[in-house]
């Protein structure tokens, strides 16, 4: 804009001192004083857009552009960079008119130094009007989509970082939940085994040192085994009960570790071909078995109790029925906090994670019968056994 302002002024200063124009000194000093008067405007530090001191730069451009118009008719050329200056630091209606204003006084100068008003005299300046109005709108509405899609990213991120915020938070509050599952099922179902063997063995003491002995024992194998699944949460491997065997072996050494501790019946039944599983399947199946011997040994005052793993094709499931007292699964008190509370609750949670479900058939007087039911997928290379 600079350059074709400078090169207007330029043509029409030269054109009058070729063409040997009377007032062609006059008209070189109109094309100073407009070219010295522009040049100002960048330089002030209150033009800018739509500012009061850019009006009034603009006045002053425009008046000296009016002289230099009435002394000659070159001068019209000018009425372009106007155009373009006019519609870049107004408003859009001021804008506008200020074009309108100018390009009549363009017609009108030009028609003045014609003699005539000729359709030449009006195209040129309304044209260039035109062409001037369609650029600088048309960049505007550029700008503002420019403006929209960088507000839009901007939220965009804003929101991808709440929601990446989210998900981890929901990813610890799982793990948490998970590593909760995980001791119910294993730390405190084995130390609880471990206090009534101990309570056991203080009851026996004054009677027989050889049964004290022998239930002493079997808390200590059962120390030692709530010790490797503490160090396997310190490493994060897999149950040591599924360490070089299949789950039916796993499941098979639980009933036989649980008669051995609690004096009852523990049998294992394996029903239908064993299939590969995945090992988060395979850890699931073995906490819900261990969860409800448990269960069983501390609540239901049984003498048998039968585990049994079934493949049924798409499904594997696995079963554990008593003998007990029974009771109303409907009419279970709600959590205690002060005991963890986390054993049918935790089961069902971890059947439904991986997509099964848990069944629990109990009544007064009739035993129990839990049953944790997953489906059958194809088992991730390395995870199965």
């Amino acid at each position: 804009m600079h350059l074709l302002v400078a090169g207007l002024l330029a043509l029409a200063a030269g054109r009058a001192v070729a063409d040997g124009a009377p007032r062609a000194a006059l008209v070189v000093v109109a094309a100073v004083a407009l070219g010295a008067v522009y040049a100002v405007g960048p330089l002030l530090p209150g033009v800018h857009l739509r500012s009061r001191d850019a009006g009034l730069w603009l006045v002053a451009t425009g008046v000296v552009w009016l002289a230099l118009l009435a002394l000659s008719a070159d001068g019209v050329w000018l009425a372009f960079p106007l155009d373009f200056l006019q519609l870049h630091l107004l408003s859009r209606r001021t804008g506008l008119a200020a074009v309108v204003a100018t390009t009549v006084a363009a017609i009108a100068g030009f028609a003045a130094h014609a003699g005539a008003l000729t359709l030449a005299a009006v195209v040129g300046p309304a044209l260039g009007a035109a062409v001037a109005v369609a650029v600088v709108w048309g960049y505007q509405a550029l700008y503002r989509e420019s403006e929209a899609r960088r507000r839009l990213i901007e939220e965009l991120t804003a929101t991808r970082a709440d929601l990446d915020q989210v998900q981890h938070t929901a990813g610890v509050l799982a793990e948490r939940e998970r590593l909760a599952r995980e001791i119910h099922d294993t730390l405190a179902q084995g130390l609880s085994s471990i206090q009534l063997l101990l309570r056991a063995a203080q009851r026996a003491l004054p009677a027989t040192e050889e049964v004290a002995g022998d239930y002493v024992e079997q808390a200590r194998r059962a120390a030692v085994d709530n010790l490797a699944e503490a160090r396997r949460f310190v490493a994060a491997l897999a149950p040591p009960g599924l360490h070089g065997a299949t789950l039916a072996g796993a499941l098979e050494r639980l009933c036989g570790a649980t008669a051995d501790r609690h004096g009852l019946v523990a049998r294992f039944h394996l029903c239908g071909e064993p299939v590969a599983l995945p090992g988060g399947h395979e850890v699931a199946l073995l906490r819900v078995a261990q969860s409800a011997l448990g269960n069983t040994v501390r609540h239901a005052r049984a003498t048998t109790v039968d585990v049994t793993l079934r493949y049924l094709g798409d499904e594997v499931a696995v079963e554990v029925a008593d003998d007990g007292s029974g009771f109303d699964p409907d009419g279970l008190p709600a959590r205690d906090p002060r005991d963890g509370g986390f054993g049918l609750p935790a089961m069902r949670a971890r059947a439904r994670a991986l997509g099964g479900s848990l069944t629990v058939e109990s009544g007064a007087g009739r035993g129990t019968t839990l049953a944790a039911r997953l489906p059958v997928a194809e088992a991730p290379a390395g995870s199965v056994r």
